[in-house]
């Protein structure tokens, strides 16, 4: 399953490699990445591959979130087919 993973923050340094090592650390593949930093604000949205992911989604949400609080940042989690959906005119 791809997921569609957001991250919205103050800009500090290391955030994407913050975010890179959660996702690494729980199996997860990154197919594609895209990020900015608007004035001090940094946006990031990457494509990721859940296929080897041990957790079940909700879960994964779950610790993703608390993961970003830890570090100020907010760490959103949506699966692609559900981002498809919406988006579909």
């Amino acid at each position: 399953m791809k997921a569609i993973v957001s991250v919205f923050a103050k800009d500090t340094r290391g955030i994407i490699a913050y975010v890179t090592a959660l996702l690494a650390e729980r199996d997860i593949n990154v197919l594609d990445i895209s990020q900015t930093v608007m004035q001090e604000y940094f946006a990031m949205i990457m494509l990721v591959d859940l296929d080897a992911c041990p957790l079940p989604f909700h879960e994964l949400q779950n610790w993703l979130h608390e993961k970003g609080q830890e570090r100020l940042l907010d760490i959103h989690i949506q699966r692609s087919d559900i981002f498809e959906a919406m988006h579909r005119i």
